[in-house]
């Protein structure tokens, strides 16, 4: 008895410190980068660089210098600054995009996990009809015919997340709402809002906040590639798509124009998947269960 008791203690001691272990150098490093990437693009205004739309024909395509750390674009312009300012708008779009749809996705795969019956199947089926529309291809339609914008641009990649937070924030209301504390909460009479808001939404947050990253990762890659197409935010706002998109007609002269902004886009949406994965990781029940 002594020996199984001594065996369960350190089986349950050990979870932790191998989550510790799981987290590994690479998590570090995308938390560096990360931190790297949204002080410069919070506090872009206060550093010392030159506007970033600030045209220089007589330096056009300049080499790095002293005083332009990455030199200029085909335009003239710093591109250091640009870059810095293209990282406030992608962050932008790429964190407030998901946020519509955790919010609404979230919100409603809760409901329809937690009240079942005909509401599930009517949510259900109404996500199913908009994910049989190309992602793409719809948002495509809807900026061109709404015009560029970072509001515009927003909303409808914030749509077009809803189905999959919606499914996974049912998929674990469905897990949770047959666990005791749940059934007690009904037996000691407590409401459906009060169930719903005290009991599942603090549990079901978990898995949605590590989506919500990976979310991110997908939304800075969907804003570039419009950008990259001439239907993201519009000039002369940058973004790292629309750098890559310009600095496609200079790859035989000036290969850094494209190539930067294209590795500080890999290395985001990389520090993103990274930190998403291992949140879902720590907060998934089976990794600790004994």
């Amino acid at each position: 008895m002594a020996t199984l008791e001594l065996s369960l203690e350190e089986e349950a001691g050990a979870t932790p410190a191998r989550r510790r272990r799981g987290l590994g150098m690479l998590f570090w490093i995308a938390i560096g980068w990360m931190t790297l990437v949204f002080t410069v693009a919070i506090f872009a205004d206060l550093l010392p660089l030159p506007s970033p739309t600030d045209m220089d024909m007589l330096e056009r395509r300049a080499p790095i210098s002293a005083e332009h750390w990455l030199g200029t674009d085909g335009l003239g312009r710093d591109e250091l600054s640009r870059l810095i300012y293209g990282a406030r708008i992608s962050l932008i779009v790429g964190l407030c995009a998901p946020m519509i749809g955790v919010t609404i996705g979230g919100a409603l795969g809760m409901l329809a996990g937690y009240f079942r019956g005909r509401f599930e199947s009517f949510v259900v089926g109404s996500m199913d009809v908009l994910l049989a529309f190309p992602p793409l291809i719809l948002a495509l339609a809807v900026t061109a015919y709404l015009g560029q914008s970072i509001f515009n641009l927003t909303c409808i990649l914030g749509v077009l997340g809803i189905p999959a937070f919606m499914r996974v924030a049912r998929a674990a209301t469905l897990s949770l709402a047959r666990r005791e504390f749940v059934i007690a909460a009904q037996a000691l009479g407590a409401t459906h809002a009060r169930i719903l808001l005290r009991e599942l939404l603090p549990n079901v947050m978990l898995p949605l906040l590590a989506f919500f990253l990976l979310g991110v990762a997908v939304t800075i890659v969907v804003e570039g590639s419009l950008s990259f197409l001439g239907l993201g935010v519009p000039p002369p706002i940058s973004s790292w798509g629309s750098m890559i998109g310009e600095g496609r007609e200079s790859l035989e002269v000036a290969p850094r124009l494209a190539f930067i902004p294209a590795i500080a886009m890999f290395l985001t949406v990389l520090s993103f998947n990274l930190i998403g994965d291992t949140m879902r990781a720590l907060t998934d029940p089976r990794q600790g269960a004994l």
